[in-house]
């Protein structure tokens, strides 16, 4: 899977794919909720993720893929600082990072080599206690609950995101106290941490 909001960069992934893995089927996300659509093929076998798309934010794409399919290796491609957004998207399960500004050939090198099992290696992010501590309970919510915790983080209402996920809103509240316990808050504004590991930036 190719997701990638820009139609010429997305285009030059799937040469890139096509070049590597002539016999693979590829398809291809604008969005992340296409992404997340897309990832359910039982027949996927990596993931190239752009970091910033329509319905993603800081590390929640990577985030919420990986919890879709954790056993899918997820390469990240992007226009962010690899120094800082390798390690960090790490954190929710990217097995390696390249710059979009990287050669074709290099791309199609790092494709290969993810497919292999045997990504260039990212470095562990900066120690931050707290914030390790906070992403690995992240990383412990399932897909359903990362939805609604990441609706909590975007400032939306019980009923916003019921009716997103089409589910009732006493579903939602549910869902919302399991995340509360996981995640050791009490509260959302108490969560504000979490979106600072995801890299997002709470509203008030």
């Amino acid at each position: 899977m190719v997701a990638d909001d820009h139609p010429l960069f997305r285009q030059a992934m799937v040469m890139a794919a096509s070049t590597v893995a002539p016999q693979a089927r590829i398809v291809e996300a604008a969005t992340l909720d296409s992404a997340v659509l897309a990832s359910a093929a039982s027949d996927l076998i990596l993931m190239l993720l752009d970091l910033k798309m329509p319905g993603s934010a800081g590390y929640s794409g990577v985030a919420l893929l990986h919890a879709e399919r954790p056993s899918v290796p997820i390469l990240v491609v992007s226009s962010a600082q690899a120094q800082i957004a390798g390690p960090e998207a790490r954190r929710y399960g990217a097995v390696g990072f390249i710059g979009k500004d990287q050669d074709l050939e290099t791309i199609e090198q790092a494709i290969a080599a993810a497919l292999a099992g045997d990504a260039p290696p990212v470095p562990p992010p900066p120690v931050n206690d707290a914030v390790d501590d906070m992403a690995g309970k992240v990383a412990s919510l399932t897909p359903t609950q990362l939805r609604v915790l990441l609706g909590v983080l975007d400032g939306q209402l019980n009923k916003q995101i019921a009716y997103e996920l089409g589910v009732a809103e006493s579903t939602i509240k549910s869902h919302m106290t399991i995340v509360l316990s996981k995640l050791g808050v009490q509260n959302r504004t108490q969560a504000a941490l979490a979106a600072r590991a995801l890299g997002l930036q709470p509203r008030d």
